[in-house]
């Protein structure tokens, strides 16, 4: 068992225990770059599968697996505040979590689950490329992995293979294609693939007793996307979403992958790995060593309407003046997730913004209150498209000097906040006259939908009268059904089509990707691009 060495100046605390929730208070910190921190020692065997939940309430807050020493093995959770939910499969060094509120406060921590290693289960198989096809012809005849793993080495991985002669073509957005091949070296009882070219939690098949796991696909050569592996993931009885929670707990970057993204990130679990293909398509005003040169204004909004308060970022590019009568307006939902190394948008908007390609644009960057309000208010809310139309907006007039007009101004998101881009749109017209939707959640419909009408918004968007709005739809090829639910790909074609029966102006992409900001911020200035970027002519009336 897993034992604690003190971590000097934190208080040391009883061992968690599973389904024995705690209670603690950190003091606020005394200085600038301080931080409060409790130390709660972990009972855990090497490979036991954990999950847990911490609740701090409206406060900031971050939580680390730490070693014998108080050094940093994994953040788990990062400037969460209310109820999260953490993950992480113990190794030989899991010593104790580490609790930290930015500015004190009170908090609850609990083990939820704990799955031995012993009790979870193997991985089944998948086809092989023609790559791993030969190796398992060496291994039949006695020969070894060394030779194929220097070739790894020095290519890297995944490996890219043109596809067999043999295999029919297809054509569209599928036209031109490799076969992809995912690698993983060494793992004890399997691993899994989130992120790659499918809406499945993927299994790697292990070839013969080697060393070798492997998974391929057939892609096109226009693919883009970022993925991460999970070796030895706890398999147990649960239910389907136990299950696919449980590959969270070793979700890391790829380590035979030679584009860690990002580059800085505090460890392997918190990065991806980056793959892009040789007909990739260009991504509009990204740079990857681009630094914003406008302004950035840190603020909170508070609404009444929904009775809650919540982060939000202005940014104003180079030259660009809010009281200008031509400047637009961008709202973009999941704010922070727009604001880092992953999806660069200020810089993005410099260069669009600065080259000519897109009107003067102030972009707000919203962020949701908690992961729970997230989910409660984007999708499709009456009330959250009231807040931004009855309250955000008049605010960003009083505090800028901003003249929105309904033409010039755009709602944007991806996932839920490319639903809550659309129907706050069709809700509210007046306000917002654009929607850009990334990767929209199209499949969700309330609880007491009828079983034969899954798609929400496309039957609210057929039933009611057309309004003055203009939509950018994206979607990723690697988004479809899957286990006979629908898909982001299919509901976005099928809203489409309902939108331009009803006479509405659509833009609609379709991406060799999936799930993925590292697609999606692309996607993002195509979207601009197709709704504002013959906009300039609009400024001058």
């Amino acid at each position: 068992m897993m034992g604690l060495h003190a971590c000097a100046g934190m208080p040391q605390l009883s061992p968690l225990a599973l389904d024995a929730p705690v209670t603690g208070h950190v003091a606020a910190p005394h200085g600038a770059g301080e931080s409060g921190g409790a130390v709660h020692p972990l009972a855990l065997e090497d490979g036991d599968y954990v999950e847990g939940t911490l609740d701090s309430g409206s406060e900031a807050a971050e939580l680390r697996l730490i070693d014998r020493q108080g050094r940093s093995l994994r953040l788990l959770l990062d400037g969460t505040t209310g109820r999260a939910t953490f993950r992480f499969v113990a190794g030989p060094d899991s010593a104790a979590l580490l609790v930290m509120l930015r500015s004190g406060g009170n908090y609850g921590l609990a083990l939820t689950r704990r799955v031995a290693a012993t009790d979870q289960a193997a991985a089944p198989r998948d086809p092989l490329s023609p790559t791993i096809a030969a190796l398992a012809e060496r291994l039949a005849r006695g020969g070894g992995t060394d030779e194929f793993w220097r070739m790894v080495a020095e290519k890297g991985s995944p490996l890219v293979e043109p596809l067999d002669a043999d295999r029919p073509m297809t054509s569209g957005p599928m036209a031109g294609q490799s076969v992809l091949t995912f690698l993983a070296r060494g793992a004890r009882r399997n691993v899994r693939l989130l992120g790659g070219p499918s809406s499945n939690h993927e299994r790697l098949e292990r070839l013969a007793n080697s060393d070798v796991w492997f998974k391929s696909f057939v892609v096109p050569n226009s693919t883009r996307l970022s993925y991460q592996i999970a070796p030895d993931v706890p398999d147990f009885p649960g239910t389907c979403r136990e299950c696919r929670e449980a590959i969270l707990a070793q979700l890391q970057a790829d380590p035979l992958n030679r584009r860690p993204w990002p580059a800085d990130a505090p460890d392997p679990y918190n990065q991806l790995s980056l793959v892009e293909l040789s007909n990739a398509p260009t991504q509009p005003g990204i740079d990857e060593t681009a630094v914003p040169a406008g302004r950035l204004i840190a603020d909170r909004f508070v609404s009444r309407i929904l009775g809650n308060v919540r982060d939000v970022t202005i940014y104003l590019p180079p030259n660009v003046d809010p009281r200008d009568a031509g400047t637009h307006l961008l709202l973009l939902f999941d704010g922070p997730d727009y604001l880092g190394r992953r999806a660069p948008v200020p810089a993005m908007l410099d260069r669009l913004t600065g080259d000519g390609r897109l009107p003067p644009i102030m972009t707000v960057f919203i962020a949701n209150p908690s992961a729970e309000a997230r989910a409660r208010e984007l999708p499709a809310n009456p009330a959250f498209a009231a807040m931004l139309a009855e309250e955000l907006l008049p605010w960003l007039v009083t505090s800028t000097g901003i003249r929105p007009r309904p033409d010039r101004t755009v709602l944007a998101g991806s996932s839920y906040g490319g639903l809550a881009a659309v129907t706050a749109a069709l809700a509210r017209p007046e306000r917002f006259g654009n929607a850009l939707s990334l990767s929209g959640s199209f499949w969700w419909h309330p609880d007491d939908a009828p079983p034969d009408r899954p798609e929400y918004v496309a039957g609210l968007a057929g039933s009611m009268a057309r309004q003055p709005v203009r939509i950018f739809l994206g979607a990723g090829l690697f988004e479809g059904t899957v286990d006979g639910e629908i898909g982001i790909l299919e509901s976005t074609r099928h809203l489409r089509d309902v939108l331009e029966a009803k006479g509405y102006t659509v833009s609609h992409r379709e991406y060799a990707a999936g799930h993925d900001y590292f697609a999606w911020r692309g996607a993002l200035g195509d979207g601009l691009l197709a709704l504002f970027g013959t906009a300039r002519a609009l400024s001058r009336s």
